[in-house]
């Protein structure tokens, strides 16, 4: 007796093509809700604002949808939302696991900018995530401005500081003026529209990439 499946033309599904896009990319699907911003208490706010349109802080965060895998990369932009909770729970802005963290402190990969000042990156307000280790010699590997001169950096102190986003100006129609990172003490941060947490690095050990074992 012959087997059924001999009977039967093997059906073939193709394989669908991976994409790799790091957890924070924002994709062509995750359109922003609308969200009318308006002078508010000496600052500003959503003329509807719910109480998630704010962290902890009192900072107010713009809008964003959740489709991540929707459509296709925007590797230019990134989701505010995941940006954020990279930061806040220490996780690898590339793969969204756990970072890499040991005695040395959490991995973070930077492009290198070790002529700004003699520390660097001391005391920077940091808006990339880290990484866990086997992420490091992907985005090498995969990012155009890490190709050009990356470091991993071992930071053993990290506090949440500031965020980065649009600062408007007050008025009946308030106006973004410009983009700019702001510290959480700073009275302008009541102007600020937020699209990335940052943690300031402190005791910090520089690490070749090459040295990074996978």
């Amino acid at each position: 007796m012959k087997s059924a499946s001999r009977n039967k033309a093997a059906v073939v599904r193709p394989t669908p093509k991976p994409v790799i896009a790091p957890y924070i990319t924002k994709w062509s699907s995750e359109v922003d809700p609308p969200g009318t911003v308006i002078e508010v208490g000496g600052g500003i706010g959503y003329a509807d604002e719910k109480p998630n349109d704010r962290d902890r802080h009192g900072v107010l965060w713009a809008r964003a949808a959740q489709r991540p895998g929707e459509g296709r990369p925007l590797f230019a932009r990134v989701h505010p939302f995941r940006q954020r909770r990279a930061m806040r729970m220490l996780l690898c802005g590339v793969c969204g696991g756990p970072a890499d963290r040991d005695e040395d402190g959490v991995l973070w990969l930077l492009t290198d900018h070790r002529d700004d000042w003699p520390d660097w990156p001391a005391r920077m307000a940091a808006v990339e995530p880290p990484v866990c280790r086997p992420c490091v010699h992907l985005s090498v590997r995969l990012c155009p401005a890490l190709r050009r001169g990356a470091v991993a950096v071992r930071a053993r102190r990290y506090p949440i500081t500031a965020v980065r986003g649009a600062r408007y100006t007050g008025g009946q129609r308030p106006r973004a003026v410009e983009d700019a990172t702001v510290f959480l003490d700073d009275p302008r941060i009541r102007w600020v529209k937020a699209v990335n947490l940052a943690r300031t690095l402190q005791d910090c050990t520089v690490i070749e990439v090459d040295d990074v074992r996978a």
